[in-house]
């Protein structure tokens, strides 16, 4: 069980990690070149919440099944 609970505890700060990275890199990359995200028409952080929708919905299941398994075990 603690194997489980330390593999699902890795993949939720991948995820997180994941989502930080991408957005200072998102922010960076506007800042550098915002002229190509002008030519859109979103908003140049529209992915990162789309990212950031993702990353709490798996978050959120993840949580859910420790939840579950540690209330089995009891």
């Amino acid at each position: 069980m603690k194997q489980l609970n330390r593999v699902l505890n890795c993949i939720i700060g991948g995820l997180l990690g994941t989502f930080l990275g991408r957005g200072i890199w998102l922010f960076w990359d506007y800042r550098i070149n915002p002229e190509i995200y002008a030519l859109y028409s979103a908003p140049w952080y529209y992915e990162l919440i789309f990212y950031g929708i993702t990353v709490t919905a798996l978050s959120c299941i993840i949580l859910t099944v420790k939840y579950i398994l540690r209330k089995k075990l009891k």
